[in-house]
């Protein structure tokens, strides 16, 4: 009884009437997809980070030049720095297969963003359009250690280093990690224009086409 009840119920509706979900939601859907699709500033899904700075020393050989510029590093940084090998063996520069020629640092967080601003000081915020690389990464290098504020030491003595920053956006990471790895989509990836933009309004810095005289 109570079903024949309620299928007359249900036949009495009118046939154009609808549900109030789709008179709410309906009208507003377009103009939210539209304000959401025009302005991409204010996400911060695509707001760019330092991921990592890596700084690398190379001298060229093993011993106590390689301990030296080591320490170097440690001193700048705070952290032990890893040994990096020669892949081949280079007989014109003494060079060995598997020799430990160089040392570098890998450096995130406030302590990036400090270290970095200390490079870019050195190079007076200018950099080439050519040190810009078309995944969105830059790099440069320095000649002297002793202008990122670190005091001389006779026993040590100079040491030249290069930077290299490594950017990126909120989600990356899933494309690096183990379980469910899946791609970054092309919209959502850096480019180089990206990078040049960044550092910038980042830095107020200046990007040149050529090296100045």
């Amino acid at each position: 009884m109570r079903g024949r009840l309620s299928i007359g119920w249900c036949s009495s509706q009118p046939a154009d009437s609808t549900s109030h979900l789709d008179v709410t939601t309906s009208p507003k859907a377009p103009k939210q997809q539209a304000k959401m699709a025009g302005d991409k500033s204010n996400n911060v899904m695509r707001d760019i980070h330092v991921d990592k700075l890596v700084i690398n020393c190379c001298v060229g050989e093993s011993g106590d030049k390689l301990t030296r510029a080591a320490r170097v590093l440690e001193q700048l940084t705070g952290q032990k720095p890893v040994y990096s090998k020669a892949r081949y063996t280079v007989r014109t520069f003494g060079i060995r297969r598997n020799e430990k020629i160089s040392c570098h640092v890998t450096i995130r967080g406030e302590l990036a963003q400090e270290i970095l601003d200390r490079g870019l000081k050195v190079k007076e915020y200018e950099l080439l359009r050519k040190n810009f690389s078309e995944t969105g990464n830059f790099g440069f290098g320095i000649q002297e250690h002793i202008d990122l504020g670190i005091k001389y030491d006779p026993s040590t003595g100079i040491y030249g280093m290069d930077f290299f920053v490594v950017l990126k956006r909120p989600g990356a990471r899933v494309a690096r990690r183990k379980m469910q790895q899946s791609r970054v989509g092309h919209p959502h990836r850096l480019s180089k224009d990206d990078a040049i933009n960044w550092f910038q309004s980042k830095f107020e810095g200046i990007v040149l086409d050529a090296p100045r005289n």
